[in-house]
C-alpha cells in the first residue's frame, strides 16, 4: 500500500503540531506537579504527595491578600477597559471617517511600547497625582494593555453585526444609547463576554507594571511570587501558579462555550 505525498504532509504536520503543543504544556505539567510535593523545596520530579502548601497558601495571609488585590485589579481593569473598548469598536463602526481610521493605530500602541517604559512613565505621573501604589493606578496601568485587546475583539464582533438592526431602531425613533443597550448589545453579548474575560486574564497575569505601581497593600499575584521566588524556592510559588493556570483554564472554556465553537456544541 503505497503513501501519497499528501498524507506524509499531513502526518508530519500534525506531529509537529502535537510537539509544539506537548512543548507548551510541559512547563504547566511541571509547576502543577511541584505544588504537591511534599519536599520544602521546589524540584521536580517532587519528592511524596502532600497538600501541605495548599494548607500553607490558605492560612498566608500575604498571598490571600495578594490574592484579594489580584481578584480587585482584574475586576476594575475588566470593567474599565470593556467600556473603553466597546464603545470605542462600537464608534469607529458607526462613524467610518479619517478620524475613526486614525483610531486603530492609535489604539495598539501601548502593545508596542515595552511595559518596563509603561511602568517607570506611569510611576512618574501617578506620583505627581498622588495615587501611586493606589488600586485605581494599577487598574488604569493594566487597563492600557486590556483596552486594546477588547477593541480588537469587539470590532471583530461588531463587523459580523447585522447593522440593519441598528438602523431599523434608529427609523423607529429610539435615541442611540437605547439602541445601543436594546439591540446591539443583545447581539454581541457573547463577543463582550469573551472580550472582557480576555482583559481580566491580561491583568491577572501582568507583572511588570504591577511591580512599579503596587506596594505591600496593593501588590498582586505576580508580584508578590516574584519577590518569594528571590528569597526562597518553595512549591508555595508553583500552588499560586497552578490557582492561576486553573483560572486562566476555566476562563478559556467559559470563552469556547460563550463563542458556541462547533466541538464543544458537539459534545453538550
Amino acid at each position: 500500500m503505497s503513501v501519497s505525498r499528501e498524507q506524509i504532509g499531513t502526518a508530519a504536520f500534525r506531529f509537529g503540531y502535537i510537539a509544539i503543543f506537548s512543548l507548551l504544556l510541559l512547563p504547566l505539567v511541571i509547576v502543577i506537579a511541584t505544588s504537591f510535593s511534599s519536599s520544602g523545596n521546589l524540584q521536580f520530579p517532587p519528592q511524596g504527595f502532600s497538600f501541605q502548601w495548599y494548607s500553607a497558601f490558605f492560612t498566608d495571609i500575604a498571598w490571600l491578600r495578594a490574592f484579594d488585590n489580584s481578584i480587585i485589579v482584574g475586576v476594575g481593569t475588566t470593567i474599565l477597559a470593556t467600556i473603553m473598548g466597546l464603545t470605542a469598536a462600537f464608534g469607529v463602526e458607526t462613524h467610518r471617517g479619517r478620524a475613526s481610521n486614525l483610531l486603530t493605530p492609535i489604539v495598539i500602541l501601548p502593545l508596542l511600547v515595552p511595559p518596563v517604559i509603561l511602568g517607570v512613565t506611569l510611576l512618574v505621573y501617578f506620583s505627581r497625582l498622588g495615587i501611586r501604589s493606589s488600586y485605581f493606578a494599577v487598574i488604569l496601568a493594566h487597563s492600557l494593555w486590556a483596552t486594546p485587546l477588547v477593541f480588537f475583539v469587539m470590532q471583530s464582533v461588531l463587523q459580523r453585526f447585522d447593522w440593519q438592526l441598528h438602523d431599523a431602531g434608529m427609523d423607529l425613533g429610539a435615541n442611540p444609547i437605547r439602541v445601543f443597550i436594546y439591540v446591539v448589545l443583545p447581539n454581541v453579548k457573547s463577543g463582550v463576554f469573551v472580550a472582557a474575560l480576555l482583559g481580566f486574564i491580561v491583568s491577572l497575569q501582568e507583572f511588570v507594571m504591577a511591580l512599579f505601581l503596587s506596594n505591600y497593600q496593593t501588590q498582586t499575584i505576580p508580584v508578590l511570587a516574584w519577590s518569594s521566588l528571590r528569597q526562597s524556592l518553595t512549591p508555595t510559588v508553583s500552588v499560586v501558579s497552578t490557582f492561576l493556570i486553573l483560572i486562566s483554564f476555566v476562563g478559556l472554556v467559559s470563552a469556547m462555550i460563550a463563542i458556541n465553537i462547533e466541538f464543544i456544541a458537539k459534545r453538550l
